[in-house]
Formats: structure tokens, sequence, C-alpha cells
């Protein structure tokens, strides 16, 4: 009687708290199991952004790239025009300078036959040919 009563007690037992214990599992491995999907889900979502970051950082690197190659090309350029300014300048001088060295050669020249001809018509006792007047001015310019 005692094995009959101990199984009668827990059939009733088995018939009370099997169902909420088997709910209370069910309900724990379903907890469990949104929780990782959940994770799962993070972990994606966080793959996601990490391929679109290193994404960013490639084209962030590429842009990079490129303006270093623009500034680069840009800087050539302003050295070639610097150089071409400057040439074109030292050009121009070069031209001022044989424009004024011919003008004072001129005006030295001038200045010399003025001064030999004054000397010459000053002078009362000198009575020179034309043709040695030139020869004198040609000595005197040479």
């Amino acid at each position: 009687p005692r094995t009959i009563n101990f199984l009668i007690f827990v059939a009733i037992l088995y018939y009370f708290v099997a169902t909420p214990f088997k709910n209370f599992y069910k309900n724990r491995i379903v907890k469990i199991s949104s929780k990782l999907d959940e994770i799962q889900k993070k972990l994606l979502e966080s793959k996601a952004k990490k391929l679109d970051m290193m994404k960013k950082l490639e084209e962030a690197k590429a842009s990079a790239t490129a303006a270093l190659v623009t500034a680069k090309k840009e800087a050539e350029i302003l050295v070639q025009n610097i150089k071409k300014e400057t040439q074109d300048e030292l050009d121009l001088l070069q031209k001022h300078f044989e424009e004024q060295k011919d003008y004072e050669f001129r005006k030295m020249e001038k200045e010399l036959v003025s001064n030999t001809l004054n000397e010459i018509f000053s002078d009362p006792n000198m009575t020179l040919k034309q043709s040695e007047i030139i020869e004198l001015m040609m000595k005197k310019v040479s």
C-alpha cells in the first residue's frame, strides 16, 4: 500500500507540477533563443557596419591619394608658372639692360663728338680739312 500511495502521490505531483515545469523550461528556452537571436542580429549589424566603415576608409584613402596627386600636379604647375614668369622677367631685364647700354653708348659717342668738335672749333689756330676731322673723330670714338 505504501508504494501505491507513493505512486499515486508521484502521479498527482507529476500532473500538477509537470506542466508548470515544462512551461518554465519552454519559456527559458525561448528567452535564451531570443537573446541568442538578438546577439546574432547585433553581430550581423556590427559586421555590416564594419564592412561599411572599411569601404568608407578605402574611399577616404583613395580620396586622400587623389588629393595628394592633385596637389602635386598643382604644385608642379605653380613651379612651372613661377619659372616661366621669372624667365620672362629676366629676359625683360636683359632687354632693358641692352637698351640702356646702347643708349649710354650713343650718349657717350655724342658727347665725345661734341667735345671733339668744340675743341676743334674753339682753337682758332687749328685748320683741318674734313677728312682730317673725320679721321680724328674716328680715333677718339674707337
